[in-house]
């Protein structure tokens, strides 16, 4: 028991101690970037959250915080990209295709990675135009069996050798600095890639077949190195190293 709790505190505090390496690079990226009024006001939001679960919890350091509050930063900031995107589907009239696009590809895409555009508005519109994109295409585009089943043959092949040299693919603003975490998400994207080509292979569903073979051939095409170069990104990893193992 004693044992099993020692393991546990060890994989808690380089757990932290790999966060707050991520942070700082992270902070020493974002210094000459000025914020804009939302990324502020989420600054206060999970800073007042922070307070309040130490409130609750005193047994948390200050490392902890830093680490809680670094964690509620990214899923919070990410909140008014999903909200403008759906809002945008919903003009688009594609609301409900949109959203299971972004159920269906957010795996993949999180576990693989990605390039990501310099300023909030690019941001902003190459998120839309991805999920919205790949819904629009696949609701007007009808593939025949034999088709299908090429594009898929051809999508995993390219998938598999570009998840092999580039996942998981990280960035300057947000490095994977951990051999460690690397390997697991380089795991998770062949997991989820060979999963979803299954699925789209079996499953009846023309709109959700496609969701998978677009959205997934897309979705590796931005991991790749001809990608970051067009959009005047580097790799975190090569950026700054494995910084711990």
């Amino acid at each position: 028991m004693k044992k099993a709790k020692r393991k546990d505190a060890k994989i808690i505090n380089l757990f932290i101690k790999e966060k707050l390496e991520t942070k700082k690079i992270m902070l020493k990226s974002f210094q000459h970037k000025k914020k804009v009024w939302w990324e502020k006001m989420i600054d206060k939001i999970t800073e007042s959250l922070t307070c309040k679960i130490r409130k609750k919890m005193p047994e948390i350091d200050d490392e902890r915080a830093e680490v809680i509050n670094f964690g509620l930063q990214i899923l919070i900031g990410e909140i008014p990209k999903i909200f403008i995107m759906l809002f945008l589907a919903y003009i688009l009239g594609v609301f409900k295709l949109t959203l299971l696009t972004f159920l269906i590809l957010l795996p993949y895409k999180g576990a693989s990675g990605g390039f990501h555009l310099k300023t909030h508005i690019g941001c902003i519109v190459s998120t839309t135009a991805f999920y919205c994109g790949i819904a629009i295409l696949a609701k007007n585009i009808v593939l025949t069996d034999i088709t299908k089943y090429i594009m898929i043959g051809i999508v995993g092949l390219f998938g598999v050798i570009m998840i092999k040299l580039y996942a998981p693919a990280d960035t300057e603003d947000v490095p994977i600095i951990s051999k460690k975490v690397r390997k697991q998400k380089m795991i998770l994207s062949y997991i989820f890639f060979i999963l979803g080509l299954i699925i789209s292979a079996v499953v009846p569903s023309n709109i959700i077949s496609n969701i998978i073979i677009f959205g997934y051939f897309v979705q590796t095409c931005m991991i790749t190195r001809i990608a970051y170069k067009l959009t005047n990104n580097k790799y975190g990893y090569e950026v700054y190293g494995n910084a711990t193992n």
